[in-house]
């Protein structure tokens, strides 16, 4: 059992089904392979930061709509102890799916996503009593219904807000103001046009607090004061499963920064997490690391 410290975190988003078929290689266009193996799994970036943080000793919670077909990831939450008591129960909605083509080679992977399903709405989310919480994490997608849970919990004294912006989606950019601390990806940065993470970062409104993954160099990330850093990402001896090391990032961030670690350690501690989650399969982070970090 994990020593729990008193921070308690929300966490915003999407579950779902995830099936992943690890191949040899990326298949051509009109060909068939076999696969090597063939995994079901919780997925949805929310929920994977939810299961990571709390294995990282935080008192988690997760919300978000959950359909009658949800029964593996409430068997997830239950497993690793995430409170998903608040979520909204769609009894008549479908579990959405991702299905996943993982590369052994080079350990990337191709998302094919289906979803049947209502976005999670405000008016679910404005029943719950924020004062629970000291930290609300939310993923970055259903932008209308995401504006007005900002601007909600804004009001509110005390809550730290964090706000990851995966996509490039719509309007998103309008809500960087309202988090305390935003989480960019490397294919948004890309996306809009950024050739480099210190390129997208300098481009904030002053003061904005961020970080920026880019793959195998590690990330980026910005303080207060407009200063830049990079934690550098450790060498690995093969890419096993790249599959939500960015919410493994997003979740070793959080944790640090509410055990008041300064921002460069924080900021390493995350890519030094992310870097071993990307040695091994999924995201326990008791299961064996298949890489090993290299020397130089």
């Amino acid at each position: 059992m994990k020593t729990r410290f008193a921070a308690r975190v929300l966490c915003v988003g999407i579950a779902t089904l995830d099936i992943v078929n690890q191949v040899e290689g990326y298949p051509a266009e009109n060909s068939e392979v076999r696969a090597l193996s063939q995994t079901q799994r919780m997925g949805g970036n929310a929920a994977n930061t939810a299961i990571v943080l709390s294995q990282l000793g935080v008192n988690t919670s997760w919300v978000g709509n959950l359909p009658a077909s949800s029964a593996l990831v409430e068997q997830t939450f239950g497993h690793y102890g995430v409170d998903y008591a608040l979520a909204m129960r769609l009894p008549d909605a479908v579990l959405p799916t991702s299905y996943i083509t993982l590369n052994r080679d080079n350990g990337s992977r191709s998302i094919v996503h289906y979803r049947d399903a209502p976005e999670y709405a405000f008016e679910a989310f404005v029943r719950i009593d924020l004062r629970r919480f000291d930290w609300l994490h939310f993923e970055g997608r259903a932008v209308e219904q995401l504006t007005r849970m900002l601007l909600y919990a804004r009001d509110l004294p005390g809550l730290r807000i964090s706000l990851e912006v995966e996509k490039s989606r719509p309007g998103i950019e309008d809500l960087f103001e309202y988090a305390d601390l935003l989480f960019f990806s490397h294919d948004y940065a890309r996306a809009q046009g950024y050739k480099d993470a210190p390129t997208l970062l300098n481009s904030l409104k002053k003061g904005q607090v961020a970080t920026c993954t880019w793959g195998s160099e590690g990330a980026w990330g910005i303080d207060q004061d407009g200063r830049l850093l990079q934690a550098r990402a450790p060498n690995l001896s093969t890419v096993v499963d790249t599959v939500g090391a960015g919410d493994v990032f997003n979740a070793a961030m959080i944790s640090g920064l509410c055990r008041d670690e300064t921002w460069p350690a924080a900021l390493q501690s995350a890519v030094d997490l992310a870097s071993l989650k990307c040695g091994k399969d999924g995201l326990d982070l008791d299961q064996p690391v298949l890489a090993t970090p290299l020397i130089e």
